[in-house]
């Protein structure tokens, strides 16, 4: 399972966890699995660190207590929601718990092959789109009872003191080249924007282009990384139409969804607000978090 985009300025995992350690958890728990080679797998994550088991399982391992707590997430709701969903999702196939110095419960999943897109380089951009839209439909769907309250997943007014202040911060840095006045004013219209009329709905609230994989067509293969799985606001699973998606498909995108023009402009705003936010937290140690961003702002303000 190829989770989170690589990237070459990716953080490093905590000193003390390397394939040393990550071999002897698993032959500890999991002797049967002892004795497959072990590859730490560039990642541009940061709240996970990814290692290859063999060449069919990976292992994920949480770098604090928020990739803890998406361990438990995944462990409970992923065998729930997945027959619910049009592609594939990662399977939980073995549930590690601290050990030798390491104090995080941890999983080992099976390995799900695939590429992930790039902005700017897709091959079947509105075929990839309706593939999206098929997805978060169906996630939109799901009926299951007394899901957790998704990350991202509340109003989007709670946003508003950390986008302002991300904003100021890149007045600061003339070099990145943002219009932060033409940025304002599209988070001023996000926060004049009402919010949903309905209830709460299943979200995967993480469709970041580094936890999709795409087939050898350009196809969408598997969504991954479900730790910030829950319901909320439906408007935070339109991030792939301006972090992803070029404008045709982007419409694509949101003639198969149907939203309202509420839920379409709250979208926006949730997906700029995380890039203004993302930009000057990850600009000097994360280039696949930078990149993304600034390629999400440009995408949001050319729209005018």
């Amino acid at each position: 399972m190829s989770l989170e985009q690589p990237s070459p300025v990716a953080p490093p995992p905590d000193p003390a966890l390397d394939e040393d350690l990550v071999r002897r958890l698993v032959a500890e728990r999991f002797p049967r699995w002892a004795g497959l080679p072990v590859e730490r797998w560039p990642s541009g994550g940061t709240v996970n660190a990814m290692y290859r088991l063999g060449d069919e399982l990976v292992v994920r391992l949480p770098l604090g207590q928020g990739g803890a707590e998406d361990v438990a997430r995944e462990r409970e709701w992923l065998p729930r929601l997945a027959p619910h969903l049009p592609a594939r999702v990662p399977e939980v196939l073995g549930e590690g718990a601290p050990a030798l110095g390491f104090p995080w419960p941890w999983s080992v999943y099976g390995w799900l092959a695939g590429e992930h897109p790039v902005a700017g380089a897709l091959s079947e951009p509105s075929a990839l789109a309706e593939d999206l839209a098929a997805f978060v439909t169906a996630t939109w769907s799901i009926t299951l009872p007394a899901g957790p309250r998704a990350h991202r997943g509340g109003p989007v007014t709670a946003l508003d003191a950390e986008t302002r202040a991300a904003i100021e911060a890149l007045r600061g840095l003339p070099q990145e080249g943002i219009d932060c006045d033409a940025a304002t004013a599209v988070w001023e219209e996000t926060m004049r924007t009402p919010g949903p009329d309905g209830r709460p709905v299943w979200l995967h609230a993480d469709l970041m282009p580094g936890n999709l994989l795409v087939d050898d067509g350009g196809r969408l293969a598997s969504v991954i990384d479900f730790g910030c799985a829950g319901v909320g606001d439906p408007a935070c699973d339109l991030f792939p139409a301006w972090n992803l998606l070029p404008a045709d498909a982007r419409e694509v995108f949101r003639v198969a969804l149907a939203v309202d023009d509420a839920t379409w402009a709250r979208g926006r705003g949730r997906t700029l607000s995380q890039a203004l936010i993302a930009l000057p937290h990850y600009r000097e140690t994360n280039q696949a978090m930078a990149g993304n961003a600034r390629h999400v702002i440009r995408a949001v303000l050319d729209e005018g």
